[in-house]
């Protein structure tokens, strides 16, 4: 699935410290990550330009991956929301995917952008949300808010979508890690039926597995401790880079795909996803948030590299 980014304007942030430098491209709609290099070492993989390939780097609110047939109920009235992902027949990754954010607030190394949620079919309330990007010596620090500006309680779960790697390593010889301790368990729709243990399972990536024995579409409840959860790829040189999420993102999901197009050619991708929720969670309510008027729901997470000396 590839969104055109019609419209989108490109926002430039460099930090210069003293050994190094970091730059980040984030873009309007979706208030996309389009790239972040540290040190002149890519950990985001580069799309074809004009296209966000699998939701790459966007922002995935009010909720996060998807909402089995688009339906949920409140208050006893179903909601339906519109089908985004006829394939499995879910709305998929919130309702601020292809709006254009605006800037609320803008230095050389960070930027603060904004957008609305309004009442809509399928999610009658009123948010404020934004996204604050910042860049750090080793990579980019981000915080998520979303503030109920409405007048009831609001369901809320919040989401990225980052693309992960290391520099020109190939993404299938890099090793992944996961911290999870719980496989969500999935239908043929990928909607979640339970949770079981990993241990013994191929779902245990606590010790790391490489991307090229993976195929994944899937998340694991990660039950991260007072100074949150990381997930890390890893190349063979020592170099990594890692997905940081404070504990208010206890879901990671992980999607690995064959087909992200580049420059030169499609080649294999992972995306590292922090999830304050899990999918389907307007129905089964596992991570969502109710905020009540004028409350405000934060939540962050980074992006680490570390060059293995």
């Amino acid at each position: 699935m590839t969104t055109k980014l019609s419209g989108d304007v490109d926002h430039d942030l460099v930090l210069q410290t003293a050994d190094r430098s970091v730059r980040a491209v984030i873009g309007r709609v979706g208030a996309a990550l389009r790239g972040l290099s540290v040190g002149g070492v890519s950990v985001t993989p580069a799309p074809l330009a004009g296209a966000a390939p699998y939701f790459c780097g966007k922002v995935l609110v009010p909720w996060p991956n998807r909402v089995a047939d688009g339906r949920w109920s409140l208050d006893g009235r179903t909601q339906r929301l519109p089908i985004t992902d006829p394939v499995h027949h879910t709305a998929l990754h919130g309702l601020l995917c292809t709006t254009a954010y605006g800037t609320a607030q803008r230095s050389s190394s960070s930027i603060t952008l904004a957008a609305p949620v309004t009442p809509c079919d399928g999610y009658p309330f009123s948010l404020d949300t934004s996204v604050t990007y910042r860049l750090t010596r080793d990579g980019l620090h981000t915080t998520h808010a979303v503030r109920n500006t409405g007048e009831r309680h609001a369901p809320v779960g919040i989401g990225a979508h980052p693309f992960l790697t290391v520099g020109d390593v190939p993404a299938e010889r890099l090793i992944l890690t996961v911290e999870g301790e719980q496989h969500v368990d999935v239908d043929d729709r990928l909607i979640p039926v339970g949770t079981s243990a990993v241990d013994g399972t191929r779902w245990d990536l606590r010790a790391g597995r490489p991307v090229a024995d993976l195929d994944l579409d899937d998340c694991w409840v990660v039950r991260p401790g007072p100074d949150g959860s990381t997930h890390t790829l890893r190349a063979g040189d020592g170099r990594s880079v890692s997905l940081w999420a404070d504990p208010r993102f206890a879901y990671a999901h992980v999607f690995v795909t064959r087909a992200f197009p580049t420059a030169d050619g499609d080649v294999t991708a992972v995306a590292l996803e922090p999830m304050t929720a899990e999918a389907n969670a307007l129905n089964s309510g596992h991570g969502l948030r109710w905020l009540a008027p004028g409350e405000v729901f934060s939540a962050s997470w980074a992006i680490r590299y570390r060059d293995g000396s």
